[in-house]
């Protein structure tokens, strides 16, 4: 039996796009019975990411679970959806690595902090980082 599974950070990228790869990994490992946890699949930062690409998501979940090179699933996503410029790659990474600090999302992101026990944590200011810290990464 395999052990359950954490997806890779949301700072990871893929040909430079931040998230993609912890995408493709809670497509792969749910489909294999082994995420570790509740998450949203398909909706949320998954939901922005396909939008960025013109995607559905669950052709680009599909596409994740017959391919296991991240960059050639990149590569798919551009011919099958869009190809986004890089300033719009810029924009969507510093928007997603930013989440939860000092924007309307700050207020969630302190809740979230408390529910943990983790409120004086300095050190997690983003969405990215609560995941890394509920993950064991941070």
């Amino acid at each position: 039996m395999n052990p359950l599974a954490y997806p890779r950070s949301g700072y990871d990228s893929v040909g430079g796009l931040v998230f993609l790869p912890r995408l493709l990994d809670k497509a792969r490992l749910h489909a294999a019975g082994r995420l570790a946890g509740d998450y949203n699949l398909g909706t949320g930062y998954d939901a922005r990411c396909c939008r960025l690409l013109g995607l559905a998501y669950d052709d680009l979940a599909a596409k994740a679970r017959e391919e296991a090179d991240d960059a050639a699933v990149l590569a798919w996503c551009y011919e099958k959806g869009r190809r986004p410029s890089e300033d719009e790659i810029h924009y969507f990474n510093a928007f997603m690595t930013k989440r939860g600090w000092g924007d309307e999302g700050s207020e969630k992101m302190q809740a979230s902090k408390e529910k943990r026990g983790i409120a004086v944590r300095d050190d997690i200011q983003t969405h990215f980082d609560l995941y890394d810290f509920d993950e064991g990464r941070k």
